[in-house]
């Protein structure tokens, strides 16, 4: 599970990326999020282990369901964003906003992974609806446990 790891840290780079270069293009940013999403897949392809039967009916509900948790993922980025600009001067009405938001954000993707299991399950067989979503899980394990690495405690 070696290119696990690997695109693990590129996501996580990716994701990272509001706190470590603030000023860097939006185009730049645009092409590693791409880069990502595609390894991503490519991740994900390779530990799915699909008959072509069951790829043919996955990758479109997969599809469906990236662009939704990108939506989501969008608002992380500008949470994140929104506190690396802030963090240093933090007033209680600017946290009680963050943390509302943060709690939000979680509580979106909470609802989003249960609207998309009848989905997942109507092309999938249990196992691998399982494994996709302990997939899902381990990389947004690896995702949180270096932003919290990454961003600082508020002062």
């Amino acid at each position: 599970m070696k290119p696990f790891a690997v695109i693990l840290i590129v996501l996580c780079a990716a994701l990272a990326t509001p706190l470590l270069a603030q000023d860097k293009s939006a185009d730049n940013r645009t092409l590693v999020l791409e880069k990502v999403k595609a390894d991503k897949k490519l991740l994900v392809a390779e530990n799915m282990q699909l008959t072509e039967g069951e790829a043919k009916a996955f990758w479109p509900v997969y599809e469906s369901y990236q662009r939704d948790l990108g939506k989501i993922n969008d608002r992380l980025v500008k949470l994140i964003d929104d506190y690396a600009a802030s963090h240093r001067t933090m007033t209680d009405a600017a946290a009680t906003k963050l943390v509302d938001e943060a709690v939000a954000i979680e509580s979106d993707r909470t609802k989003l992974a249960q609207s998309y299991l009848p989905k997942f399950k109507k092309v999938l067989p249990a196992t691998k609806v399982a494994r996709y979503y302990q997939i899902e899980n381990k990389i947004r394990a690896v995702v949180n446990y270096e932003l919290a690495a990454r961003i600082p405690l508020v002062k």
